[in-house]
């Protein structure tokens, strides 16, 4: 599955498009699970020039990596 979003847009409104495609997606398709999924983008300055990410030491950075979401121990508590 693909999801494009054309034009420039802040991060707040990319997460929100993203968010309501997924939404779509589980709504229309009755998908549940996904897995490997990558997202590519441009960043820019607001004015449409490209602008890099870098790290504390001033290196680019060209790509994060995640095993999921943030587990806080309420996830696994088991009152029983």
């Amino acid at each position: 599955m693909k999801i494009s979003i054309r034009g420039e847009h802040s991060l707040r409104s990319l997460i929100q498009c993203i968010y309501e495609q997924l939404l779509e997606i589980e709504q229309t398709y009755a998908v549940n699970f996904a897995r490997r999924v990558t997202i590519y983008m441009t960043t820019t300055d607001g004015n449409g020039n490209v602008v890099f990410c870098r790290n504390a030491r001033g290196d680019e950075v060209f790509d994060m990596k995640t095993d999921g979401p943030y587990s806080s121990s309420a996830d696994h508590y088991d009152p029983s």
